[in-house]
């Protein structure tokens, strides 16, 4: 059973790290919005691609808010909630398994 509990643990901290290296990515591109970069720039570019996919999606379910943007603090809030639930979540069971807690 150790090998299954470590598994999950691998799983919940790459899970954790990726949610928050995309919820800095989000927080850059906020950023940048506030000034008029240069959309040639390759890290400009990188940052357009890798949130205007998850953006979008939010942005079509938003009411239109005028010239203010909301889907980013959407999609960070949605990032906070996962690494509080299903993150911390895959840490308790690795704990259950592996420690036997119960209840």
């Amino acid at each position: 059973m150790f090998i299954i509990a470590n598994f999950i643990n691998a799983i919940a901290y790459i899970l954790d790290f990726a949610l928050t290296i995309y919820m800095y990515i989000l927080i850059a591109r906020a950023i940048l919005s506030w000034v008029n970069p240069d959309p040639y720039n390759p890290i400009v570019s990188f940052l357009y691609r890798s949130t205007e996919p998850v953006l979008q999606r939010v942005r079509r379910v938003l009411p239109n808010t005028g010239g203010l943007d909301l889907s980013p603090l959407l999609v960070i809030l949605a990032i906070f909630f996962l690494q509080k639930f299903m993150v911390a979540s895959l840490f308790e069971l690795v704990n259950r398994i592996k420690f036997g807690f119960g209840g």
